[in-house]
């Protein structure tokens, strides 16, 4: 393991900075920050952050993490949890709805809307999702790396404790670390698997105990040992070579893209950037703002140098924003070197601004979710479907035709149903069932099949290919679902 070359200090100190006409090392531009040109990986020693966009995504960090931890173990007044994936038994609940197989299209839908939406969105706000919404950015940076943190302390303490030989210190603070990994990423563990077999059945594995549940406790350790593989030593690399998002970044993204963007006209001038020196008139000396101090790279999680220009492995996570304004402010310019703008909006010199083209794509993607919701939403909680029976014809029992049809009902609810099959589209029918009642009881999750004769007055008939509408009502006379076919009469002249 080898360590960055980047100055360890933990606190910016003006004085360090004072200008010695020295330029920024051109080697870098040619580089991985997170990969020696051996090919061997540079240790990521990421300074600790702090600053207003520190501030705010640690804020939406702690209600995404309570609303991720606390979801599966939240019931609906229905019984039913909010989210849950048992793809072992094929069940599926999504807000509260139970989702069965015939449901796939709807998830056919949503993968479409979902590729449609990241496209979209990446195009307009880059990946703003990767730094304020994404689980891996999360719990790496707002709960793993602070507990780095206060067990080992800034920057400079870990690259110290690292290089120091194992004794009495070392042993005591790695051990307490990587303790305190392994209990969070197996509690993590419990969670996503309180989402795949629901609460209540985690609670009895609980009461159980792991010899009743070896399976179980065996996909737990597992998923226990990725979890910690990937928060304690993996990290940035899940981002910059394991995930898909930040390569699909390089042909999504153009000049109107919304970026943490490093002002390279302001931070550069015409001659260069420079170190700091007092009392100095550094527009006329044509230097720019930038006093090469290199905050923005010590701070970086994935090891890279914003001045460089937009990079794959940026994951738009704002701790470069917050050290640079610090500096700025500690000598003196104005903030902003560093800050969200898109290519174009930097070459004209010109802060953020909500643009036309944002405005569409946001409504696209307000469209798009809109869509989905009313897809999600508006599925009946019965599917019902009569078709007449194949091969047979209409009949006339005094002043009826009647017709014979088949019934399949997919109860896709969690509670039991009784339900009666009816005639919307006219007033004086009759549904007879071949056996029993009109009165069909459906356990939870149930198909049920069966027939019926279907019997309409002969004046209420117009046309040989009669239009019919055949619905479903609850015990409530609510009408639950319907369903259009043709019913078969006589041909009149």
């Amino acid at each position: 393991m080898s360590v960055q070359n980047s100055d360890p200090k933990d606190e910016f100190n003006l004085d360090d900075y004072l200008d010695d006409n020295s330029q920024m090392n051109e080697d870098v531009r040619s580089s991985i920050g997170t990969m020696e040109r051996t090919g061997e990986r540079k240790w990521v020693y990421p300074k600790k952050p702090k600053g207003k966009f520190t501030n705010y995504r640690t804020y939406v960090s702690y209600v995404l993490l309570a609303i991720l931890i606390l979801t599966p173990f939240f019931k609906l007044p229905n019984g039913n949890p909010l989210f849950k994936f048992d793809v072992l038994h094929s069940q599926f609940i999504l807000f509260g709805f139970p989702f069965f197989t015939s449901d796939f299209f709807l998830l056919a839908l949503g993968m479409i809307t979902t590729i449609i939406f990241i496209v979209l969105f990446t195009m307009a706000y880059g990946r703003l999702f990767c730094g304020w919404v994404c689980p891996q950015t999360i719990f790496l940076e707002m709960v793993f790396r602070k507990i780095e943190y206060a067990i080992e302390g800034d920057r400079a303490k870990q690259i110290r404790l690292d290089k120091q030989d194992w004794d009495e210190e070392k042993i005591r603070k790695k051990l307490l670390k990587w303790t305190i990994f392994a209990i969070i990423s197996f509690i993590i563990a419990n969670v996503f698997l309180a989402y795949i077999i629901g609460a209540d059945a985690l609670y009895d594995v609980i009461k159980e105990g792991p010899a009743e549940n070896i399976g179980t406790l065996v996909g737990l350790v597992f998923f226990s040992a990725m979890f910690y593989f990937v928060f304690a030593w993996f990290r940035e690399q899940a981002c910059t070579l394991v995930c898909p998002y930040g390569r699909f970044q390089g042909v999504l993204i153009d000049s109107h893209t919304i970026n943490v963007t490093y002002d390279f006209k302001r931070g550069e001038g015409t001659a260069g950037r420079a170190k700091f020196k007092k009392n100095e008139d550094r527009k006329a000396e044509g230097k720019g703002d930038c006093i090469d101090c290199g905050q923005c790279v010590v701070v970086c999680p994935t090891g890279i140098d914003i001045r460089n220009g937009i990079q794959l492995e940026c994951v738009n996570c704002t701790a470069c924003i917050d050290a640079c304004d610090e500096v700025m402010e500690k000598v003196g310019l104005p903030t902003g070197l560093i800050r969200y703008a898109s290519e174009d909006d930097i070459k004209r010199g010109e802060k953020f601004k909500f643009t036309k083209r944002l405005a569409a794509y946001t409504f696209a993607l307000l469209l798009l979710i809109g869509a989905m919701t009313a897809f999600l939403f508006s599925r009946s909680d019965v599917e019902s479907k009569y078709l007449k029976v194949p091969g047979t014809d209409y009949k006339v029992e005094g002043k009826y035709y009647v017709n014979q049809f088949e019934y399949t009902l997919y109860n896709k609810t969690n509670a039991d149903q009784i339900v009666t099959v009816q005639l919307l589209s006219h007033k004086n029918s009759k549904v007879e069932m071949y056996e029993g009642e009109n009165k069909l009881n459906m356990e939870k999750g149930q198909i049920i099949q069966g027939k019926f004769f279907l019997k309409i007055p002969m004046d209420e008939v117009k046309s040989y290919k009669e239009k019919v509408v055949i619905g479903l009502v609850n015990q409530k006379g609510k009408v639950i679902d319907k369903y259009e076919t043709s019913f078969s009469a006589p041909f009149k002249y």
